[in-house]
């Protein structure tokens, strides 16, 4: 098996991530950003025609990649209670190994940016609540679950902790681990969900 060398493509998103990690708060310009991959801007923008497209290329990884995992789990696990948990913990997982694309997904590294741009990031979790009301409403249907309240009350308190691990994260500049003691955590969050 031969090790590919990545595409300029992925060379320019790999390295905008790793500014975004290294400096969490740093405004990322296209100069700087060439820099980083050693390219000229005119080569930056051979590439993507923006930087929004850029952004909104790691907004598009993050998506296939939860997303298509969350299908996984939708596939292998019927019970819903679990299939709520493994969504959570992928999640956060998924944060903890992506940090600078937390930046980009909680809007952080998007402040300045154009409006349309950060309303693409918020769609990563729109998304992921409505998957978590669709779980939580198959559970009562298909299983007889109870949950303490409504579907939409029940996935805002599973968003409320994912989101707030990520935001963290974010804000602790990586070193608070979204999925630091995960199961602990998780038993009240799902308490508070299915009573």
């Amino acid at each position: 098996m031969t090790d590919s060398k990545p595409s300029r493509r992925e060379a320019i998103l790999h390295a905008l991530v790793a500014l975004l990690e290294a400096d969490p708060g740093a405004r990322i310009t296209t100069a700087g950003l060439a820099k980083s991959v050693g390219v000229t801007e005119a080569a930056l923008y051979r590439h993507f025609p923006s930087k929004r497209k850029m952004f909104e290329s790691l907004i598009d990884f993050a998506d296939e990649a939860v997303f298509s995992r969350c299908q996984l789990i939708l596939q292998d696990q019927e019970d819903a209670r679990a299939r709520l948990q493994q969504l959570a913990n992928l999640v956060l997982v998924f944060a903890e190994r992506n940090p600078g694309l937390c930046c980009v997904l909680t809007g952080d590294a998007l402040m300045g940016e154009n409006e349309a741009l950060r309303k693409r990031a918020s769609q990563f979790f729109e998304r992921l609540e409505t998957q978590v009301r669709q779980i939580l409403k198959e559970g009562e249907i298909r299983q007889g679950l109870r949950p303490r309240t409504s579907a939409n009350r029940g996935a805002d308190f599973v968003l409320v902790f994912v989101e707030g691990r990520i935001q963290r994260f974010v804000r602790s500049s990586f070193s608070r681990l979204p999925s630091t003691d995960f199961e602990e955590s998780w038993a009240l969050v799902s308490e508070g969900v299915w009573g």
